[in-house]
């Protein structure tokens, strides 16, 4: 790019500038040669009259240098358009000029090739600059004709000049309003085509992202595109297979009875082993052509847990709603009975009614909870937290509050530097409670009390991990596939959604809760958490230690 803005070339195009610089200077070229020509033509000839032999010579010679020069220099004069054109116009100009003063019977036609020489600038320059040479052109034929002649000038002679110089003005307005609108109409497209180029990418990558699958059949049952998900419904097939009767011939089957009959068969069907059924669909690309077809599979697998996640989320708006309407009576009563207990006249048996009454409100109070926290979506407020620090506090204030008897409940923290993790601390509490209450209650072996430990250390990479871990008998591996359900328990007095509340906190804090089985007996939750975010310095640092590894 020039330094001066006058001279650069940021209206036009490149490829624009690139083939209206080559061909000023290949016209140039051919112009030189036929100046040439004509100052060294036969005398036995006898046109043109040369006035001065040598001096038209010597003019045509340099100015065919010149013009093999310009051709050659032609790409390293592409960022300097503006300025090569207004350069080569004026040694044009004064070429022309010079070549009427010399070969004065050929005036006509070297005035006319001037005027190819001029529109062609005028499709890189500015009107103003344009304007400018075709004047100066004008200027030199009127000179000429005025001084440059060794005749006296006639007044066809300077109607001739006059109208060469209104043709110069005309050409050049004219194909510089034609290099105008050729350059929007370049810059149109090109925009256009970098929008079609991002719309195909944006499509190619939302199909290839669906969860549907997606596949482009033609006439002769081959595969043209499918998308990963169709590719995993199939049972990944190779790159070389598109034969759709190969790989699935109960879907080509399908697809013949449906362009056959137009009747979709709806029923679920497996492609492949190992993979969920699909519901096909079929669809043509346009209408009335059987020449492309769309199939789309659905995967049932997906669709149930669509209907599942529905399903839960209306029972729990309607659980919300019976939670409130029950919580109220339910307040009622264990005030009664707690009134109740406080009399002084009632024997044993009722005493041990009134107990049994208070312990099924406390359950049920926690029903009601668990109830309310799965209608309830809170967003997590993640804070930095020191996990061995936290956990310490927990247990103590655990321990505080439930009576823990002859079960014992202690914190094992990593020695060395403190265990950060970013977590919300009130729903990591919940989640910590929920998994130390199913500890305290489920894993205790017959007849003793319960061993549970909350166990902060560093996973690999510096990983924060918080594990609650029992000693008593475990999970059957079939139960355990199933334990963060919603709604699943084995105890006849749970309710099946406090370790599915548990994994929804730990997916709201960007966490991961797995079930882990402990070797020789026990049980271990497992509570993976995300690191706090380094400072580029500690970045920097590992990623130098990793480098001289």
């Amino acid at each position: 790019m020039s330094s001066a803005p006058s001279f650069t070339a940021s209206s036009a195009g490149p490829a624009t500038i690139r083939h209206e610089l080559s061909f000023l200077n290949v016209f140039r070229l051919v112009q030189a040669l036929v100046y040439a020509g004509l100052a060294f033509s036969p005398a036995g000839m006898g046109w043109p009259q040369l006035a001065t032999p040598g001096f038209a010579r010597t003019v045509t010679t340099l100015y065919l240098i010149f013009a093999l020069v310009a051709l050659l220099l032609n790409r390293r004069s592409m960022p300097y358009a503006r300025a090569t054109v207004a350069t080569t116009l004026v040694v044009d100009i004064v070429a022309a000029v010079l070549a009427i003063a010399a070969m004065h019977d050929a005036r006509i036609g070297i005035a006319m090739m001037l005027a190819v020489n001029l529109s062609a600038g005028a499709l890189i320059l500015p009107l103003r600059l344009s304007s400018f040479f075709a004047a100066l052109a004008t200027l030199g034929m009127l000179g000429h004709t005025f001084f440059g002649s060794s005749t006296s000038s006639t007044g066809g002679d300077l109607l001739e000049a006059a109208l060469f110089g209104l043709a110069y003005f005309a050409s050049t307005t004219l194909c510089h309003v034609l290099g105008r609108q050729l350059r929007a109409t370049e810059a149109l497209a090109e925009q256009r085509s970098t929008d079609l180029a991002n719309l195909s990418q944006i499509n190619e990558l939302i199909i290839r992202r669906m969860k549907t699958g997606v596949l482009l059949v033609d006439d002769a049952n081959r595969i043209h595109q499918i998308n990963e998900s169709a590719w995993m419904l199939m049972g990944n097939p190779g790159a070389d297979q598109r034969d759709l009767g190969q790989l699935a011939p109960e879907l080509s089957r399908r697809l013949y009875h449906w362009m056959t009959s137009g009747k979709l068969d709806e029923t679920a069907t497996q492609l492949a082993d190992g993979v969920p059924e699909v519901v096909p669909r079929f669809t043509r690309l346009a209408p009335n052509d059987d020449s492309h077809v769309l199939i789309f599979l659905d995967d049932t697998s997906l669709l149930s847990r669509r209907a599942e996640e529905l399903t839960l989320t209306s029972l729990g708006r309607l659980s919300a709603s019976i939670a409130h309407e029950i919580r109220n009576p339910l307040a009622a009563i264990r005030y009664s009975a707690q009134l109740l207990a406080e009399s002084k006249s009632m024997d044993a048996t009722d005493q041990r009614m009134v107990e049994i009454i208070n312990n099924h409100c406390i359950r049920l109070n926690e029903i009601i909870e668990n109830i309310l926290q799965l209608s309830r979506r809170e967003r997590s407020r993640p804070e930095t937290l020191d996990l061995g620090h936290w956990a310490q506090g927990f247990v103590e204030e655990y321990s505080q509050g439930n009576d823990l008897g002859a079960d014992s409940l202690r914190v094992i923290a990593s020695s060395g530097t403190p265990v950060a993790a970013v977590a919300d601390p009130q729903q990591l509490q919940q989640v910590v409670w929920n998994l130390v209450q199913n500890a305290l209650r489920y894993g205790r072996l017959p007849g003793e009390p319960a061993r549970v430990m909350v166990v902060t250390r560093q996973g690999e990479h510096g990983v924060p991990i918080l594990e609650v871990i029992d000693r008593g008998p475990g999970i059957a591996p079939k139960v355990a596939a199933q334990i963060f359900e919603p709604f699943y328990t084995t105890h006849e007095y749970g309710t099946g959604l406090g370790l599915y509340l548990a994994r929804q906190m730990s997916d709201a804090n960007q966490a991961s809760l797995e079930y882990v089985r402990v070797a020789g007996g026990g049980s271990c939750f497992r509570l993976v958490l995300t690191p706090p975010a380094r400072s580029p310095a500690d970045a920097a640092e590992t990623a130098q230690a990793a480098a001289t590894r």
